[in-house]
């Protein structure tokens, strides 16, 4: 197998959910830091639009969404499982309800004034960042900051009520939605730290935080957005998918010219051929000049696929 390469910077959150799930599942892998902003060429040369952070990389495969890359890690390294059998659907439907509505209260309360000052070295910094995200979101309701306080109160105490006689949120065992529970959480504690008062009410979940950073982040070692792109071009080809049926909800066929965008946040798309649509994911390929013949892999919820009008 080639290596697996993790596209990240050290204060992004969903980066640090993968890094966890690395972590439990004792995963070798190769770190790649991108930028915090735009631009981003040689993230965009892998991924041909999309531009959020993380993405994962094994050869000429490059899988977008935290959430599918869980599916891949699992498939990859199957124990310690993400999803127990006798909880997998409702472990799923909890990670994405962390992954979006905890995500966003969680980082509506992070990001007010108090604690963005404190993430920036400079005002010039802080306002490039915030005009990065004011485009990622165009369109986005946002939680004011007091109203994002009381349903983050009101979330975390829902997850202590969960942890009341487990260790993890589901059991004796992390699943996939204690590791999208934490991650919004892991932000406040580490990078806004700050704003960490909001967690001592509920001294049940920071037990949990510590049981999850004690996880680690596997075994990993440095290498460049260039080394990372040649190692894209000299690959053989692509990863055979789990599922090759092809799932058509949309009438458009395989070979068809597509774009993907996610349906909300980081509206950027990625154009290529529609080379598979499975049960849970969607496949482009397509040729950069630089990385080769890559095939982008996208989760179907979550995202919107559309055919590409000929010029």
């Amino acid at each position: 197998m080639s290596d697996i390469i993790l596209h990240h910077y050290a204060s992004s959150p969903f980066s640090e959910k993968v890094r966890l799930v690395l972590g439990y599942k004792k995963l070798a892998w190769k770190s790649v830091t991108v930028p915090a902003i735009m631009p981003k060429p040689d993230v965009q040369a892998l991924t041909g639009g999309y531009r959020k952070t993380p993405f994962l990389q094994i050869g000429s495969d490059v899988y977008c969404d935290s959430a599918l890359m869980c599916d891949v890690l699992e498939h990859l390294q199957p124990a310690p499982t993400l999803y127990p059998e006798s909880h997998k659907g409702l472990a799923r439907v909890l990670a994405q309800w962390a992954d979006t509505t905890l995500f966003w209260a969680a980082m509506a309360y992070n990001l007010q004034p108090k604690g963005a000052m404190t993430m920036f070295d400079s005002p010039e910094t802080a306002k490039a960042f915030g005009a990065d995200r004011g485009a990622m979101s165009v369109g986005m309701n946002r939680l004011r900051p007091a109203d994002a306080a009381a349903a983050y109160k009101s979330y975390l105490r829902r997850l202590a009520n969960m942890l009341d006689g487990n260790d993890f949120l589901m059991g004796s065992s992390p699943c996939v939605a204690d590791f999208s529970a934490y991650h919004p959480l892991w932000f406040t504690r580490v990078c806004v730290p700050v704003m960490a008062d909001i967690l001592e009410a509920t001294p049940a979940v920071l037990r949990w935080m510590d049981r999850m950073a004690a996880l680690g982040h596997g075994s990993k070692e440095k290498m460049t957005a260039t080394e990372a792109i040649a190692v894209c071009a000299a690959s053989a080809g692509a990863v055979a998918q789990n599922d090759v049926s092809f799932q058509d909800e949309h009438g458009i066929p395989l070979g068809s010219q597509v774009s993907i965008a996610a349906e909300t946040f980081g509206p950027e798309a990625t154009e290529g051929e529609l080379v598979a649509a499975t049960r849970t994911r969607y496949t482009l390929k397509r040729v950069d000049e630089r990385a080769g013949t890559v095939h982008v892999h996208f989760p179907r919820i979550g995202y919107v696929l559309k055919a590409v009008q000929p010029a």
